[in-house]
């Protein structure tokens, strides 16, 4: 049985939101606060307009003072390439900007992923939603009721996937309504989570929070996205370990992202780092071909040489799937080896 927390935290549920409200939306600001002189960046600043700039304080303080080259800075600072158009790249390619009903995608037979949240506590460059509709699919409960009754009509579902934008920007009393609307219906077995914010905004994991999970019927998994092993500090592991001793399972998906965390050496620390932790390694996806982010696409070929160098140097347990999401297909497809 998991263990349930009835502790209190005090302030802390207040702390993520002030956290979250103090986000950096200016690049300029961005560099000086890592001591990287913002002029000769200047020009790169206006790719913002393609996509907004925001970038927690929680996350600022992992990346290396001084470093334009630093992995994590890579994954927020706005780039000139996102400007240029490429060939095969398009604004929605994995074809989900039209949803079952407002809100919700059902692409695989036996799950659905519901867009709890339209907004991200981080905007990653190389986001494949980065042009998803939000404005025509942001949530509110008459939307989420739709939503759940078409859940409700469909006993082939199982499984509820959590996603947006970040499903961790709803607070713990939206969430817990949804949660408790979710077990009500009788076929869904097992709730998913996917979140940045848990890593990004550490003290997002509420005990408030942990709680619910911990209490539901559901059998909850949340899934984190970390590509790169300088992303977890203190505060992620204490984070992690308040969802362990909620008993949630707990796994890792990444992408694999050009002149961020494309070697072995990387990867391997990566794998590692989440295994010590306690997060398994689940997906490294190769890039998805979201128009004005070409610039972070390493290609199959390299993909496919990295995951060799994988399997020769992790324990099988510690290599996580290496898959690709094409448009229409009923599920992940693997990426064989050469």
């Amino acid at each position: 049985m998991p263990q349930i927390i009835t502790q209190i935290e005090p302030n802390l549920h207040t702390s993520w939101k002030k956290e979250l409200a103090e986000v950096i939306t200016d690049p300029k600001e961005l560099l000086l606060a890592l001591s990287i002189p913002p002029e000769q960046y200047e020009q790169a600043f206006a790719a913002r307009k393609l996509f907004p700039v925001r970038v927690p304080r929680p996350y600022l303080s992992r990346i290396e003072q001084g470093n334009i080259n630093d992995p994590l800075l890579k994954q927020v600072m706005p780039m000139a390439d996102e400007f240029v158009e490429t060939p095969g790249y398009v604004t929605d390619p994995l074809e989900e900007h039209d949803t079952a009903v407002e809100g919700l995608l059902h692409k695989y037979k036996n799950r659905v992923l519901l867009i709890v949240k339209a907004g991200c506590a981080i905007n990653c460059r190389y986001c494949f939603r980065r042009h998803f509709p939000y404005e025509d699919n942001s949530p509110n409960k008459v939307r989420w009721q739709q939503a759940l009754d078409y859940i409700e009509q469909h006993s082939e579902i199982d499984e509820v996937i959590f996603s947006g934008g970040d499903p961790l920007m709803a607070n713990d009393q939206q969430l817990a309504w949804f949660v408790e609307k979710i077990e009500q219906i009788s076929h869904i077995k097992r709730l998913r989570i996917h979140t940045r914010l848990a890593v990004v905004i550490p003290s997002r994991i509420t005990q408030a929070f942990c709680q619910m999970l911990a209490q539901s019927r559901l059998n909850v998994v949340l899934v984190t996205h970390i590509n790169h092993a300088n992303e977890i500090d203190q505060d992620v592991a204490d984070a992690v370990e308040k969802l362990k001793r909620a008993g949630i399972t707990l796994l890792n998906q990444s992408v694999l992202l050009k002149e961020v965390n494309d070697n072995v050496e990387q990867l391997v620390a990566l794998s590692n780092a989440l295994f010590d932790i306690g997060i398994l390694p689940y997906y490294l996806h190769t890039f998805d071909a979201v128009q004005g982010a070409a610039h972070f696409d390493t290609g199959i070929e390299k993909a496919q040489a990295l995951y060799e160098q994988l399997l020769a140097n992790l324990s099988g347990y510690l290599v996580p799937k290496l898959v690709k999401e094409i448009a229409g297909e009923p599920n992940k497809t693997p990426i064989n080896l050469r």
